[in-house]
C-alpha cells in the first residue's frame, strides 16, 4: 500500500461513509466551506483506499484528524506521511497511533474524548426551548466576551456564524448559554456541535440543556448524523447530552504536537 494525496471528493466521501458517526468532522469538511483548508491522506492499494488522515488548515493551528478502527492501517498511513506535516498541528487521534508521532514531535496531552452521536432525537422534544433565540453576525461581539470569560481557548470560528446554527438564552438581556457547531453541511448530511458554555454566574439552572436541545432540536430532520466531542472527564456534560438522546460511539486523544 502506499501514501497519496486525494482530490476527489466522491471517492473520499465513499471512504468516510464507511463510518459516518466516526468521520463525521471531515464528511463536514467536504463542503465547500471547508474544502479549500483541507489535504487528504490516504493509504491506498490498487484495489481500495484503506485509510484517510485530514489535514485541516482553516484555523490559526492546523489540525490533523486521524481517526480509525484500524490503527495498525492508520500508524503506517502516519508513519509515510508525518514529515509532511506542520511543524506544529493539533491532532485528534484514535487510542495507540500517538507513537508514530512522537518520533518527530514532542507532545502534549490535552485530554481523551468521546465522540457521541444523537441516536435518540426524540428526547429533544420534552425539553422547553421557547426562551432561545437564534444568534448572528450581528451577535458577536458579545459571543466573544462571554467565551472569553467561560470557555476561554475554545475553537469558535466566526465565520460559523454564517449559518443560522448558533442559539443562545439571556438573563435580564445578557447572554448567558450558547450552543453551536463546528461543522454543518446539509450536502453532506452532517452537523458535529460544539462552543457549547454557560456564564459562570448561572451554571446550574440547565440553560446549556435548554440551548443544546434547541440546535437538536433544529437540525433534527435536516441533518442524518449529528454528534460531538466531549472530554471524558466531563460527567456533567456527558450526562447533559446522554439526558438529550446522545450516546458514546468513539474514543479518542487530543495533543499538540511541537516538531
Amino acid at each position: 500500500m502506499n501514501p497519496v494525496v486525494l482530490h476527489h471528493k466522491p471517492d473520499i466521501e465513499a471512504v468516510l461513509r464507511r463510518n459516518p458517526v466516526l468521520y463525521n468532522y471531515a464528511l463536514g469538511d467536504l463542503d465547500d466551506f471547508f474544502w479549500p483548508y483541507t489535504t487528504w491522506h490516504a493509504l491506498a492499494s490498487a484495489q481500495a483506499i484503506q485509510q484517510i488522515a485530514l489535514l485541516y488548515t482553516g484555523t490559526n493551528l492546523p489540525v490533523l484528524l486521524a481517526l480509525t478502527e484500524a490503527p495498525p492501517e492508520m500508524a503506517a498511513l502516519l508513519q509515510a506521511i508525518h514529515y509532511f506535516l506542520p511543524r506544529r498541528v493539533y491532532a485528534h487521534l484514535s487510542p495507540g497511533l500517538l507513537p508514530v508521532l512522537a518520533e518527530i514531535y514532542q507532545p502534549q496531552a490535552h485530554g481523551t474524548y468521546f465522540k457521541m452521536a444523537l441516536t435518540q432525537p426524540a428526547k429533544l422534544e420534552g425539553v422547553e426551548t421557547s426562551a432561545v433565540e437564534p444568534l448572528t453576525v450581528a451577535h458577536l461581539a458579545e459571543l466573544k466576551a462571554l467565551y472569553q470569560l467561560s470557555y476561554p481557548g475554545n475553537w469558535f470560528d466566526p465565520r460559523m456564524l454564517e449559518t443560522g446554527r448558533y442559539y443562545g438564552l439571556r438573563q435580564a438581556g445578557q447572554l448567558v448559554a450558547v450552543a453551536g457547531i463546528h461543522v454543518y453541511s446539509p450536502r453532506y448530511g452532517v452537523a458535529a456541535l460544539g462552543n457549547i458554555t454557560t456564564h459562570p454566574e448561572f451554571r446550574g439552572q440547565g440553560l446549556a440543556t435548554q440551548v443544546t436541545a434547541k440546535l437538536g432540536q433544529v437540525l433534527t430532520g435536516q441533518i442524518e448524523y449529528i454528534g460531538l466531542n466531549v472530554r471524558a472527564d466531563n460527567a456533567a456534560a456527558i450526562a447533559c447530552y446522554e439526558r438529550l438522546g446522545f450516546e458514546r460511539v468513539a474514543i479518542y486523544e487530543e495533543w499538540m504536537l511541537e516538531g
